[in-house]
């Protein structure tokens, strides 16, 4: 491919992240404090809520193991219209075991469009340069979705015109992605990886598997209630823009930790990253201000993407080892960590009336994490 072939490749497959976790799986994380308000969920239905889109997720990881690269065009496609779809339907006034409903299924599309955009790119595409944009698309996804919302709060609208505006936006954005995202077959193989990549040292299996779980649910207690905890210590701030900050922490981490995991090697970066997310996710409960917030959002923002960065190429050097499919099982531990996640923040809230037993039970999980990366 030209070198304009490739980055509108990666532009569109980056487009389908953004779609498929950024509006599709987190958007939610956005519109939950204004559902809380309005009386449509309460604190532990949106929590249900939150598990079942994570369940949904690694329900899809699973289902999507079978995907080959030659129809990963067409799963792309499918991933934008059952999003579109999801976002949607909770528009309409509906019992909560239905919106949880609903949230378990946008996480089966979630994961479609993480394994669908991957295989086009990377494999249909043979873009591997284009991973760290593709990842980006995360990030951007979280920081448009928020932003969009912020308009709609200060247009007046209820949490159902903010589920239809996010509809529409991602029809249109489906519709811009489409015409690359169409186009199938092979193009021509990239150069292999820099050469520093392979000489990263292999790292035990099984302490990585671990590690990576108890990622999953170390930042997911940030990613499932930082507006709620903004909306509620800071009335006069705008929640929207503190995920958004998160999101925009999020889409330079890709590349920022794809280096240093080059440069520093596995152990290191891991532990790096990880501290910095313990960091992160308690700050809250350390700093309790619109600073402490900010900071939250920037270090969990800036380093949960990371964690998949170092982590999924360092499984994929370890299946070796193992003679197992590590990248299945990692999808899959780190799943059941975003389940547990926000299972285990509803009920020390219903005790404490408060996230910050949750928050600092987080932070412990990210600094067990570092622990056991002692064993890598």
């Amino acid at each position: 491919m030209s070198a304009p072939a490739r980055l509108r490749a990666a532009i569109a497959a980056a487009a389908i992240l953004a779609i498929g976790m950024g509006f599709g799986r987190f958007a939610f994380t956005a519109i939950y404090p204004h559902m809380l308000g309005e009386g449509v969920l309460s604190l532990r239905d949106g929590s249900l809520a939150a598990s079942a889109n994570y369940a949904g997720y690694l329900l899809g990881a699973i289902l999507a193991m079978r995907a080959r690269a030659h129809s990963a065009h067409r799963l792309c496609l499918w991933s934008v219209a059952g999003t579109a779809l999801c976002l949607g339907v909770l528009a309409l006034t509906m019992p909560v075991w239905l919106i949880v409903t609903v949230r378990c299924v946008a996480g089966v599309f979630s994961a479609l469009a993480m394994v669908a955009a991957s295989l086009w790119l990377l494999e249909q595409r043979r873009h591997g340069r284009g991973a760290p944009l593709l990842y980006a698309g995360v990030g951007a996804g979280i920081a448009v979705s928020a932003e969009l919302l912020v308009l709609a709060s200060h247009l007046g609208w209820h949490s159902a015109g903010m589920w239809l505006l996010l509809s529409g936006v991602t029809v249109l954005l489906g519709l811009a992605a489409a015409p690359a995202i169409a186009a199938s077959g092979q193009a021509t193989l990239d150069a292999p990886p820099h050469a520093v990549a392979l000489t990263l040292v292999p790292v035990a299996p099984w302490p990585l598997v671990l590690i990576y779980g108890l990622a999953g649910l170390g930042y997911i207690v940030t990613a499932t209630y930082l507006p709620v905890l903004v909306g509620a210590a800071l009335p006069g701030l705008n929640s929207a823009h503190v995920w958004a900050v998160f999101g925009l922490g999020a889409v330079p981490s890709c590349f920022l930790w794809h280096r240093l995991h080059e440069r520093l090697g596995t152990r290191q970066a891991l532990r790096l990253n990880l501290l910095l997310q313990a960091l992160g996710v308690a700050l809250p409960v350390l700093a309790p201000s619109a600073t402490g917030y900010l900071l939250s959002a920037i270090l969990v923002g800036g380093t949960f993407v990371g964690t998949v960065t170092i982590a999924m190429p360092a499984a994929q050097r370890a299946a070796v080892k193992a003679g197992t499919n590590m990248m299945a099982i990692m999808t899959v531990v780190y799943g059941v960590g975003q389940i547990i996640g926000p299972v285990l923040a509803g009920n020390l809230y219903a005790q404490s009336h408060s996230f910050n037993s949750a928050l600092l039970a987080a932070a412990g999980a990210l600094l067990l994490a570092i622990v056991m990366s002692l064993r890598l």
